[in-house]
């Protein structure tokens, strides 16, 4: 019997692969970069079938160094960025590029080409916007659609599917149109509480009446854990695996972490609600759960069943995070391309100026980091970031300041998300950190003393693919379920507890923080 599972993650510059056993053990993986096309300003673009070849040669290159059979993969999942792939009637590509390449036919998730589509959607006030904090987003698919509509017309003629970066993994794996909950109930407005999911009278107020006909969009849903079907003939061998691999349904990778973040919690809806996952890297998402639907404000969500069945999600999260890092680091004159190394090298630089000028080191420096909008709490994608307290220092010194005063600001932010979370009835106390900023010691240790927090690092930092390991786990009966699964494959974590001796500094920035959004909006305000 197949013990083992393949999870792959498309994220927005790389396609990873994991094969996990049943244990959860991480037994061997790989990455494969994806190419990104930025023709103009908010407009980034991807050519699926890059992602495509990118995943399969990170499955193989995964699957090779594990050592195991083919044979003994009982499922793959997917779980990816809420990249919105278009397909003619036939399945071929088509062109969603204002430069009118064929290939690039996905508009990557950070696009804000369809702002003022978004805006529309916002001003409607129609009901499926509870379910996103009152206000559309850019990132969310309809706006996208909305845009492709208008501007490509010739595009829209020709398409015959519309998919969700995840959701076009698995058809491309199966050749099933099914659609995950996950996905659409994310990032399509489609209610999954509801008996008839797609709100018809919304789609027509935006201009989208033909949206599931011309997609191919169906009425129903799988959930989290469910399989799509199997792999066909000619993408079990591109992918080096069986035709008798299961795919379970794609899910959003922020979803993914959170699954793999809080998997020991699986079984424990009062427990779970007290935790919280954040899943940082060139964004930042915050996801919670609850047992009942909490509205809100500026936040994504209240979505039902798009992970745990019988369960809530909300998300919020901030546009730019290590990628506002690392335009720091391009912008000053100091810096220069923000490698892994050269972070190293300003992270232990920081440590060494505190140590040396303590709480004074940078104190004039403030940042707002709205540099790519607010998506929480505020939920304002026209947002800009603000720095206050520049000199003329051009020193290597002066990049660290900024940096240090950077990564404040962001931490900040998250706490200025829970503060609000608690407003609207959400009781979670400890924050399971994830992603990329794990391994960054400056953010690690302000998630903590800045949000006062218990922060959680689970023992293996790799949380997307571990809960799309999970949910692969379940689609081939590995497991019964999730809840089975998490228990199962979650690997534990370690806590470190905030530094209360530090509570009045960050009380301090905190009010100074707010103090800037309000400072902010004077100066936009004035005639």
């Amino acid at each position: 019997m197949p013990d083992h599972v393949v999870a792959v993650d498309v994220g927005t510059g790389s396609a990873r692969a994991g094969v996990f056993d049943a244990a959860g053990r991480l037994l061997a993986k790989a990455e494969h970069p994806i190419a990104m096309n930025r023709p103009r300003e908010n407009h980034a673009e991807h050519d699926s079938e890059n992602i495509w070849s990118a995943a399969c040669t990170a499955v193989r290159s995964a699957m090779a160094q594990s050592g195991i059979a083919a044979a003994s993969v009982g499922a793959l999942g997917f779980d990816a960025t809420c990249s919105l792939v278009v397909r003619d009637a036939e399945g071929r590509q088509i062109s969603v590029s204002t430069g009118g390449e064929q290939r690039f036919d996905t508009i990557v998730w950070l696009d804000h080409r369809a702002l003022n589509e978004a805006d529309f959607c916002t001003a409607t006030g129609h009901a499926v916007l509870e379910h996103s904090g009152h206000v559309m987003s850019p990132e969310m698919e309809m706006p996208k659609l909305m845009w492709l509509k208008k501007k490509l017309p010739a595009t829209w003629e020709k398409a015959g599917y519309f998919f969700d970066l995840a959701d076009f993994m698995t058809w491309k794996s199966t050749g099933s149109p099914a659609r995950s909950r996950c996905t659409l109930t994310a990032k399509w407005n489609y209610l999954a509480h509801l008996e008839k999911g797609w709100q018809q009278d919304f789609l027509q107020r935006i201009g989208l009446e033909d949206l599931q006909a011309r997609g191919c969009l169906p009425d129903e849903t799988t959930p989290v854990g469910g399989s799509v079907g199997r792999l066909t003939p000619e993408a079990a061998a591109t992918l080096g695996l069986t035709t008798d691999c299961h795919v379970s349904a794609g899910m959003i990778d922020a979803y993914a972490g959170a699954l793999g973040a809080l998997g020991g919690y699986a079984a424990d809806a009062v427990k779970r609600e007290h935790q919280l996952a954040l899943i940082a890297g060139t964004s930042s998402c915050i996801v919670a759960f609850s047992q009942d639907r909490k509205t809100s404000h500026g936040m994504w969500g209240p979505y039902y069943e798009v992970v745990f069945p019988q369960s809530w999600l909300v998300e919020a999260g901030q546009s730019a995070t290590g990628a506002l890092l690392d335009h720091m680091v391009r912008m000053h004159a100091a810096g220069g391309e923000p490698t892994a190394a050269l972070h190293q090298r300003i992270v232990a630089r920081i440590a060494e100026l505190r140590a040396e000028e303590g709480d004074s080191f940078g104190e004039r420096i403030f940042v707002l980091p709205d540099f790519h909008g607010n998506r929480s709490p505020r939920a304002d994608p026209h947002a800009v970031g603000v720095v206050s307290g520049l000199t003329l220092d051009t020193s290597f010194d002066g990049l660290c300041a900024l940096y240090w005063r950077s990564a404040v600001a962001i931490a900040l932010g998250i706490r200025h998300i829970l503060e609000k979370m608690k407003e609207y009835g959400y009781v979670a106390d400890t924050v399971h950190v994830a992603g990329g900023h794990v391994k960054n010691p400056v953010l690690m240790e302000l998630y903590s003393d800045a949000t006062g927090c218990k922060v959680v690092v689970p023992k293996m930092n790799e949380a997307v693919l571990l809960g799309t390991a999970i949910a692969a786990s379940v689609a081939c009966g590995l497991h019964k379920d999730l809840a089975a699964a998490g228990e199962a494959m979650y690997p534990g974590g370690e806590e470190r507890l905030p530094d209360r001796a530090k509570q009045a500094l960050y009380d301090r920035d905190y009010r100074r923080l707010l103090a800037m959004y309000r400072h902010r909006a004077e100066l936009e305000a004035m005639p």
